[in-house]
């Protein structure tokens, strides 16, 4: 974008709306928490809020929607996007869904802090929906307030921007305000509630429909409104399947599990664990969706949960996570049934997530090895013993991964020699006993064998390594630190992150502490271990 070829005012946004446009909404205008029947949406207004402040805000975002910098920069992008003022165009809604939470259903749930103002059209002719996450009561708050507090808001901003620079597919962030307004959170639901700092995020994909805004119509036999949302579905966000049709649908479908499975091989990849896999927080895009409870796998721990709601079951563990989904998916093509009328298509069809996440997770696998390509008759083995050896002892996977491709090629060396540039990936060094040290040399010597059978250089390999495993990602306790010193007022960490975050494949040689394992005060400190999803 060349200088001042941009937006200037936010009146300036060019809106078409179409979901609130093309789609039946609730006909009861008055904003009471109830359910809604015969609806895709509720309209809504956000709750004007009193002192809001911009703490920190995405320019790459900004660029999707053509603002020049100058925006953000005046006091009414603050009003705009903290829900005091609706720009010209904007006409805001809640969304209309329900969804399986742990496995149950749970009937008719919603956008119940979330509000649509728009959906933008930029000079790509690109589709954008803006939302506001805390923005107060709608239909579908249920018990709540709709409101959110500056702790997690901190946390979602930075993990949409810090998963679109790692490669993963995310809704983004825009913007992130505080409302000036204090908030009551029961932060691990134990009967401790306390006043936090009020924020709003401001959320930007080019559709936020879940799963479960299919699922409420066939739970309640809405048969012709289903088949509205989703023939709307894929004329909006899917027109290269072509015009709807059973044929059609099952293609989308399959579309659907693909962009799933790519988006989990992208989760394991990176060591993220969402935390809360419920129906109705899967996107129909394959987009990573709602960041409440998540948490990055420091210690490679594939039972690992960052969600306490969730810490007897676990179900939605690191290791349990491309299951979750494969189950999400079966409970989409259960409410499209009645669309296609047969099973059979529908089975075929998960069948290529199973197939897409095989592909993805080999492929995946051999670019963190470094490896021209993936051998089963070696690499399974290979695998297999690795992901044994970081688990047996407390390793830190980014920093594993990530130093692998400094390890020497040359299998004559001592272990010790071997393993040098690994240790610093290791918790507790008393854990590496002569014989785990033996096995983990042993295992390098495999690896080196199959590297040796590329046919790039060895600086090759590092480079694809390199381009794999990112040096930093947003760790549970760098996200902590950021909110502790936000809530005394202080944003310059929120925003120092978000800067390291848009290279986390780089060396950046003033930035190595964002790329230290986590520390020992961290260990169990709330925050930085696990999370409700109380925000």
């Amino acid at each position: 974008m060349t200088a001042r070829s941009g937006i200037t005012h936010l009146d300036e946004l060019i809106f078409d709306n179409r979901f609130v446009h093309e789609l039946p909404g609730d006909q009861e205008l008055s904003n009471t928490r109830r359910q809604v029947e015969g609806a895709c949406y509720s309209r809504v207004s956000p709750t004007p809020v009193a002192a809001p402040k911009l703490v920190a805000y995405s320019r790459e975002v900004a660029e999707l929607l053509d603002l020049e910098a100058e925006v953000f920069e005046s006091a009414d992008f603050t009003q705009v996007f903290s829900g005091n003022r609706l720009s010209a165009g904007m006409e805001p809604y809640a969304m209309c869904y329900g969804g399986h939470q742990f496995g149950n259903w749970a009937g008719q749930l919603g956008d119940g802090r979330a509000i649509n103002l728009g959906e933008v059209i930029n000079r790509q002719g690109q589709r954008w929906v803006l939302q506001l996450k805390g923005a107060g009561l709608t239909p579908y708050s249920r018990t709540a307030d709709g409101l959110a507090v500056l702790r997690s808001s901190v946390r979602e901003f930075l993990c949409s921007e810090a998963m679109h620079h790692l490669g993963v597919p995310t809704t983004r962030a825009l913007s992130l305000i505080t409302t000036g307004e204090q908030v009551l959170r029961d932060m691990f639901y134990n009967g401790n509630s306390k006043l936090e700092p009020g924020a709003v995020v401001c959320r930007v994909a080019p559709s936020f429909t879940r799963f479960g805004n299919f699922q409420i119509l066939a739970a309640r036999g809405n048969v012709d409104l289903l088949k509205k949302l989703v023939d709307y579905t894929i004329r909006t966000d899917f027109p290269h399947l072509g015009e709807p049709s059973p044929t059609v649908y099952l293609s989308w479908f399959e579309e659907v599990c693909r962009r799933t499975a790519q988006m989990i091989v992208h989760w394991q990849r990176v060591g993220f664990v969402h935390g809360v896999m419920n129906t109705d927080n899967m996107s129909i895009l394959g987009l990573t969706i709602d960041y409440g409870p998540y948490g990055w796998l420091e210690n490679y721990d594939p039972g690992w949960t960052p969600n306490t709601t969730d810490a007897n079951g676990r179900r939605y563990r690191f290791g349990n996570q491309p299951q979750i989904a494969f189950w999400n998916l079966g409970q989409l093509a259960n409410a499209i049934y009645s669309l296609v009328g047969s099973p059979e298509p529908l089975q075929q069809a998960m069948n290529s997530y199973v197939l897409a996440f095989e592909q993805g997770w080999q492929a995946m696998m051999t670019g963190k090895l470094g490896l021209d390509e993936f051998d089963a008759k070696t690499d399974d083995q290979l695998i297999d013993e690795l992901q044994t050896l970081l688990r047996d002892v407390e390793t830190d996977m980014t920093i594993f991964y990530r130093r692998l491709a400094l390890v020497e090629m040359n299998a004559e060396l001592a272990d010790e020699v071997l393993m040098a540039p690994l240790l610093a990936a290791f918790y507790v060094q008393e854990q590496l006993t002569e014989q785990y040290k033996t096995r983990l040399g042993n295992w390098i010597r495999q690896y080196i064998k199959r590297a040796q059978c590329n046919e790039t250089t060895d600086e090759n390999r590092r480079q694809r390594m390199n381009a794999t495993n990112p040096k930093y990602v947003l760790r549970n306790y760098l996200a902590q630190l950021a909110i502790d010193q936000a809530e005394q007022g202080d944003y310059s960490l929120v925003n120092e992150l978000l800067e390291v975050l848009r290279r986390p494949y780089d060396e950046q040689p003033d930035n190595e502490k964002y790329a230290e394992k986590r520390p020992d005060w961290a260990r169990q400190r709330a925050g930085c271990s696990m999370l409700s999803c109380s925000s």
